[in-house]
């Protein structure tokens, strides 16, 4: 096989790869294992875990991919999304269609053999209520983050519906922590990004409130109720003592990030809060996890 074949051939799977969004799906397994782990009951049976893991990534990166096919024109418009596979002209529509629901397909049929008809389901939830409900109120409203943030929280409830064959208060409890995660999480990237979701036609809140002060004031109020949502965990005896003091370091620390962030009212200051949201849900995930083994 000649090199320029085979630099093309990786060059397309580099696309495929890019299409599932890695990052974000790590995260949607990250916090999947929180539910499950969190769920077991007794010990953790390790090829349930490696099943729910993989075939909620398979939804995931199938989400992302129908995700991108339908926001192919918006993200023309962007700088930061213009290269991506599609609006680049990489790869053809039919294609990126066909390998949405292939990752789909594959991770609905792992779920349904070894995680359960109920975590099946919640998994198909999220993925209908992503594509069907969010995607089509980014260009409308700036409440799609709100909305956005329903099946981004779904992921922990995959993960202990899997372990348990149930739904339970602490199901919801991981539910609650991960869905005002994303707010002040998904403002900072609206703030960095403003002016390209501006150009996008995309109405994210930072865009309509161009001095930041609603933005500021929505990012620390969701970091303090995230503060004492998950200080619930221990109070429901779902973990103990040392996970309760590091949620609240985490949290204050959070928190004070995003009120430099409120006062500040800049792209570096959003940067912050942003990396300080990823170190804060990879550490909280880390201690629940941690706790529980």
């Amino acid at each position: 096989m000649s090199a320029p074949v085979v630099l093309a051939r990786r060059a397309a799977l580099a696309d495929y790869l890019e299409l599932t969004k890695p990052r974000i799906t790590v995260m949607v397994m990250l916090t999947t294992m929180v539910g499950f782990v969190m769920g077991s009951a007794e010990h953790v049976r390790l090829p349930g875990l490696v099943a729910v893991l993989v075939g909620t990534g398979l939804v995931a990166a199938g989400a992302s991919t129908l995700n991108m096919l339908l926001e192919r024109r918006t993200d023309a418009l962007m700088h930061r999304t213009r290269n991506r596979p599609l609006p680049a002209g990489r790869l053809r529509p039919s294609d990126v269609l066909a390998w949405g629901f292939v990752l789909t397909a594959l991770g609905v049929l792992v779920l349904g053999w070894r995680a359960g008809t109920l975590a099946t389901g919640v998994a198909l939830v999220t993925w209908l209520s992503y594509l069907l409900f969010y995607t089509p109120l980014k260009p409308l409203t700036s409440l799609s983050t709100v909305v956005g943030a329903l099946p981004g929280a779904l992921p922990p409830v995959i993960g202990w519906a899997a372990a348990r064959g149930s739904l339970d208060p602490g199901a919801f409890v991981l539910f609650a922590i991960l869905f005002l995660w994303q707010i002040p999480h998904f403002l900072a990237i609206a703030w960095i990004y403003r002016e390209d979701y501006a150009r996008g036609g995309l109405p994210m809140l930072p865009v309509l409130d161009p001095e930041g002060k609603v933005t500021g004031r929505q990012a620390v109020a969701n970091s303090l109720a995230l503060l004492l949502v998950s200080l619930t965990p221990r109070a429901a005896g779902m973990a103990g003592t040392i996970y309760l003091v590091g949620a609240v370091v985490l949290g204050l620390a959070f928190t004070a990030v995003a009120f430099r962030a409120a006062a500040l009212r800049s792209a570096p200051a959003a940067r912050r809060l942003f990396i300080a949201s990823i170190v804060y849900l990879v550490s909280l995930c880390a201690l629940l996890i941690a706790d529980r083994v």
